[in-house]
């Protein structure tokens, strides 16, 4: 089945005998470029389209365009008719046909379930990987019957299309002075096993001040060569300008940094780094260590900083070496943040803000529990973050366009300064 939503709508136009069939990941590509901020509501309106226009093709005994000799209908354009859904109001294109009329019952009847079916169509598809079977029978509630394998298999590739044409997009926002990384763990079946992969996720700030999600990917294993891919494959796609990566000590991660990023320093997250020392000290002196730790980030200047991270060190070695040991070891990479401007500490010495979305995939994601494959993975996780990075471009400013512009300046006057060493990721 080819996707039939393409055809210009207007009557002068829609008489034309052309062929209407659209480019899916062109059609996303064109809504990414425009900045349409509503995702769902385009995914309910080509998932409806398509719909009915397998319906008509039922009604036509052929496809568009299909010569047959089954045939008993053909198509005439399109008329336009207005949907109010949830997802806000979508224009439809109704196919119009040669002889006797066409109307897909289930915009007049019980608008509102239909509209709640058709919605389910689309979350289910994702959640469940798009099996064809179960697609097949969520489509009956909404009166169309008889979808065939090939017809469901193509609604499976228009969504695919619009996830990986987000993930492919070019990063053209940029210098994207500030990066976080982080991984996520999910279980898919493989090879007749359960196993653990990895989705690698980039967030960033762009030359507007907003947060951007950069990309995604699926690696069988949290080391260095899958980052190293992930991160070449973000440089590829025009990530430039960064100056400052968040992230947990993921293992391989600060050296694919160093290789693929060169010049950017590496922030080790001060939240997790925390949870790591602790495990230095008795847990009896675990509220007051973390207590005092936390003294550090509580400075006003990059000198005092400094400075209160070398007493905490001093208050430590009397009693817990260890920690002592930890922390001091742990000099530059817990205290990368302080080079930047003070406005943007809060956000950068640490990877809370990418722990909050990473909540919102793991509130979809816990419903699947096990995936059937990795494409379903790619086709809900990408489908979140689409829709997050829509958000966040509605949004207010993540960063004032001040604060970035100091950022950059830093670099200007005198010797570029020496950026923090990369270490060696550190365990408790």
């Amino acid at each position: 089945m080819i996707l039939q939503v393409g055809e210009p709508r207007s009557k002068e136009i829609g008489a034309m005998a052309v062929n209407d069939s659209v480019d899916p990941a062109a059609w996303l590509a064109e809504q990414l470029r425009t900045q349409d901020p509503d995702l769902l509501r385009s995914m309910v309106q080509t998932m409806a389209e398509t719909l009915m226009s397998a319906e008509a093709d039922s009604l036509c005994g052929a496809g568009y365009g299909e010569r047959s000799s089954e045939r008993t209908n053909r198509r005439n354009g399109y008329r336009t008719r207005e949907w109010d859904t949830r997802a806000g109001t979508v224009e439809l294109a109704i196919p119009k046909l040669r002889t006797g009329s066409y109307f897909p019952h289930w915009l007049l009847e019980r608008r509102r379930r239909a509209e709640q079916a058709l919605i389910s169509v689309v979350a289910t598809s994702y959640l469940l990987g798009v099996s064809t079977r179960r697609v097949d029978k969520l489509v009956e509630q909404l009166g169309i019957k008889h979808i065939s394998k090939s017809q469901v298999s193509e609604m499976a590739k228009v969504l695919d299309g619009q996830v990986e044409a987000f993930r492919t997009r070019p990063l053209d926002a940029g210098p994207y002075a500030f990066v976080w990384l982080d991984a996520l763990t999910q279980k898919v079946r493989e090879g007749g096993r359960i196993i653990n992969v990895h989705v690698l996720v980039a967030t960033a700030v762009n030359n507007n001040g907003n947060r951007e999600i950069l990309g995604l990917e699926v690696t069988s294993a949290e080391d260095g060569a899958g980052w190293l891919t992930f991160l070449r494959g973000l440089v590829a796609r025009g990530l430039s300008g960064v100056q400052l990566v968040t992230s947990d000590a993921h293992t391989g991660l600060t050296t694919a940094v160093a290789a693929a990023l060169p010049g950017a320093c590496w922030q080790r997250c001060r939240t997790h780094y925390l949870r790591n020392l602790l495990t230095c000290v008795p847990k009896s002196a675990q509220p007051w260590v973390a207590t005092l730790v936390r003294t550090i980030f509580d400075q006003p200047t990059a000198e005092q900083v400094r400075t209160q991270h070398a007493w905490v060190i001093d208050a430590l070695s009397a009693k817990y070496p260890a920690a002592c040991d930890h922390l001091d070891a742990a000099r530059e990479e817990l205290l990368a943040f302080a080079a930047f401007p003070r406005e943007t500490w809060r956000q950068i010495w640490s990877n809370n803000p990418q722990e909050r979305l990473n909540k919102e995939i793991r509130r979809r994601t816990d419903v699947v529990g096990i995936f059937p494959d990795r494409g379903s993975i790619v086709r809900l996780i990408g489908a979140v973050l689409a829709e997050q990075t829509d958000e966040w471009t509605e949004a207010r400013r993540y960063m004032g366009l001040d604060v970035l512009a100091k950022t950059r300046l830093r670099l200007i006057p005198g010797d570029t300064p020496q950026h923090n060493p990369l270490p060696q990721p550190l365990t408790a």
